[in-house]
């Protein structure tokens, strides 16, 4: 009798983590070397007036406590020599396209998790690298993107997606930390529970509450008091997550879960034709990103920050997805105007996001009765659409814009008076994270 073959060892993964360093801060100074290039004390996000929002900070402001997502006007009263810049959004968009296409030259499989992160899968490469190990990888890719890029960037490596994000923060700024198979247990143990990605504030105050702050607290645990407490699908996802657990793949063709992009105000906006205008241009440039993508999305959400910091969202799930200006921005003027009527308060950010996407060419159901509600979206919305999209990339963004929008300054013309808004975030963050 003839034995059955011995079936192969699973092979041990190889994951990388790629995090550009500083990301907003280096592609600002990139593009302006003489000018913002040589400037230590660094913001970009919000502007010198104290409008706005961090998006990020150099190393050296960051030493005075700014930090992403911190208004501007506390950043700057906790670093007040700091220059402030906004977000050179296309720049962005440009390196980072870059910086996948070299990662993709020296990986067979690249997934961009952010506009600036990027997980590689190297398993199995071992004889294709001559036996090169993980770290010698991984400072080899980091030099070669700095020379294909001039974008620094810091590695980390494990044998999980959650072990290499964890270890990127071991390795910043523009190193290399890799965890070795089997200490993954030792290195969790040296971490704060604040570290793991999707523990939020909230449950970290629960958390503290419990007198667990260290991940090393929370593992002497058993699972059954972490369902108790939390519920059985967080509870079950936190007693994981501490101990570096997680499946997911590296997936080149990830899908993307939202695109959204939020304006700041020099000013509070009171009137709702101002705010109205503003939401034009915003729904006008997220559409346009969608198509680009190839995408529609069933969700639109509305966001208002009031002059006290206050937040409000209405969001509207469709029958059908929606790719068309004309669709998103009726949706979205639609919930503005939900917001505006619950309360008129004066308004300092105005976002607008668009989720559930699906791929362009998912076919669309039609109506069986004829007495059913008009579509959201006609096919005359996406082809009209699309006759835009081909005349600003002929001719530029600034060719083609809503009648409303004409008695202002084009997006690609400086007015004489400030630009009254100022970019959050490009329209092409991902959020890819497992969450609970």
């Amino acid at each position: 009798m003839t034995p059955s073959p011995s079936p192969e060892p699973a092979r041990t993964r190889r994951i990388l983590l790629v995090d550009c360093d500083a990301f907003y801060v280096q592609v600002a100074r990139l593009e302006d070397p003489e000018g913002v290039g040589r400037t230590r004390l660094l913001i970009v996000g919000g502007s010198s007036s104290g409008r706005g929002v961090v998006t990020s900070a150099s190393y050296a402001a960051r030493e005075y406590g700014v930090r992403s997502a911190m208004p501007t006007a506390r950043a700057l009263r906790l670093c007040p020599r700091a220059t402030v810049v906004p977000v050179p959004r296309e720049a962005c968009s440009r390196r980072s396209r870059a910086v996948r296409s070299a990662l993709e030259e020296l990986a067979p499989v690249v997934q961009a998790a952010s506009i600036d992160e990027f997980y590689l899968d190297l398993t199995g490469t071992e004889r294709l690298f001559r036996g090169e190990t993980l770290e010698d990888t991984a400072r080899r890719i980091r030099q070669e993107v700095l020379e294909r890029t001039e974008v620094s960037v810091s590695i980390g490596g494990g044998t999980r997606r959650l072990i290499a994000k964890l270890a990127t923060t071991e390795a910043k700024p523009a190193g290399v930390y890799i965890v070795p198979p089997g200490e993954e247990e030792a290195f969790l143990r040296t971490l704060d529970l604040a570290a793991i990605p999707g523990v939020g504030p909230a449950l970290l105050a629960s958390l503290k509450e419990r007198g667990l702050v260290r991940v090393e607290d929370a593992l002497q645990l058993q699972e059954e008091w972490l369902r108790r407490w939390f519920g059985e699908r967080r509870g079950r996802w936190l007693w994981r997550r501490i101990r570096g657990l997680d499946d997911s793949e590296v997936d080149p063709d990830s899908r993307r879960k939202s695109i959204s992009s939020e304006r700041t105000f020099s000013r509070d906006l009171t009137e709702d034709h101002e705010l109205e205008r503003r939401l034009l241009e915003l729904t006008g440039d997220l559409a346009a990103t969608l198509r680009t993508k190839g995408f529609r999305a069933r969700t639109v959400t509305v966001k208002l920050k009031d002059h006290r910091f206050r937040v409000r969202q209405h969001s509207r799930t469709l029958p059908e997805p929606v790719e068309s200006d004309q669709a998103v921005t009726e949706v979205a003027r639609a919930l503005l105007h939900e917001l505006r009527e619950e309360e008129r308060s004066a308004t300092r950010l105005l976002g607008v996001g668009l989720s559930g996407l699906v791929d362009a060419d998912t076919p669309v159901q039609l109506g069986l009765f004829s007495g059913e509600a008009a579509p959201v979206e006609t096919e005359r919305d996406r082809a009209l659409s699309a006759a835009r999209d081909q005349l600003r990339h002929r001719f530029g963004e600034g060719v083609v814009r809503p009648g409303r929008l004409l008695d202002g300054p084009s997006p690609g013309r400086r007015s004489s008076s400030p630009d009254p808004a100022e970019p959050e975030h490009p329209p092409d963050a991902t959020l890819n994270e497992p969450d609970p």
